[in-house]
């Protein structure tokens, strides 16, 4: 079996057509169709960002319907289940603030979706049927990072398919617990502090006292912020060159390969080591490719940059959007 596993989507239904034509899926008037002995598996966020926000969601869901996809939330699908649930500790607020940076990355989602509406309360109710993270006995799939220890703290939070309940959504959004703390980890992956007094300005043009860091490395805690960071040189100007990422508690406890999104890669893709592998290029963007990595079941390892697979939508000749 090949596993089709294909990074961010971020509400671009074309470039996902486009990918999965390439990758010899045929679509039979309710579905994509995979090729004999493919099956497909979306790592995460499907929404926000880009201009086809609802086709996006229903080519996903009529695959997931049709048992020839599988999928994992990413933050994306969080966010908006927490942007549009009421705070039980907190009249008139809702678990994910609706300040002008969230309501501004959540933009193209409401525009089609509107806030409230029955097609907004359908759209939840079926991202939380996506669990936070799927193992299989070949492979790990999660959209940020995969933490046996967060994912420990998180399981009785969450139902049998490691799906996201109302009370799992409650207790995971509160600031300065050990829940969060899990999520976090899990879908957005993990941080060290800056050295005191330093701040850095994320893509988001968010100011942060914390910087996200390749997990993935080894020995973390004897590297520089730099070597470790996963953030633009710009945004890393103020911190020495020597300042050491320290306290960083993480190991990655399996043997199988594990395979992720969310950091918005460029370039050619490769593998980030020799046991993980990003899909996530940027397709978020006007110019990113939406990518594919094809895991073969029999044989996982080693990873292979010439699994990946680039949909170039931009040198397509085709009309794209065409089913």
């Amino acid at each position: 079996m090949i596993i089709d596993i294909i990074g961010d989507i971020h509400g671009y239904a074309d470039k996902l057509i486009g990918l999965l034509k390439q990758l010899g899926y045929v679509h039979n008037g309710q579905h994509f169709v995979p090729p004999v002995g493919h099956r497909a598996l979306f790592i995460g966020d499907l929404i926000d960002r880009g201009s086809q926000q609802v086709a996006t969601l229903e080519l996903v869901f009529a695959m997931l319907d049709a048992d020839v996809a599988d999928a994992v939330m990413g933050n994306h699908e969080y966010n908006a289940l927490a942007f549009a649930t009421p705070d039980p500790d907190a009249a008139s607020q809702y678990l994910r603030s609706h300040n002008e940076a969230h309501t501004r990355q959540h933009e193209a989602f409401l525009t089609e979706v509107p806030f409230g509406s029955e097609t907004h309360q359908y759209w939840l109710r079926r991202l939380y049927e996506i669990p936070l993270w799927l193992e299989t006995d070949y492979a790990c799939f999660v959209h940020a990072c995969w933490d046996v220890d967060s994912m420990a703290i998180l399981q009785p939070l969450l139902t049998d398919n490691n799906c996201l309940t109302v009370h799992g959504l409650i207790s995971t959004s509160k600031e300065d617990t050990v829940a969060f703390d899990a999520l976090e980890r899990v879908l957005k992956g993990v941080e060290t502090p800056l050295p005191n007094g330093l701040v850095m300005v994320d893509k988001e043009g968010t100011k942060r006292t914390r910087v996200r860091v390749c997990w993935w490395l080894d020995a973390l805690n004897t590297r520089s912020i730099h070597e470790v960071a996963r953030a633009p040189l710009s945004a890393l100007a103020q911190i020495p060159k020597d300042a050491l990422a320290e306290n960083i508690d993480f190991a990655l406890k399996t043997h199988k390969p594990v395979f992720v999104g969310h950091y918005w890669l460029t370039g050619t893709p490769e593998p980030l080591s020799s046991q993980v592998a990003c899909i996530d290029y940027s397709a978020a963007v006007d110019s990113g490719y939406l990518t594919c990595y094809q895991l073969d079941t029999e044989q996982p390892l080693p990873l292979k940059a010439s699994n990946f697979i680039q949909y170039c939508h931009d040198q397509d000749s085709h009309i794209l959007g065409s089913l």
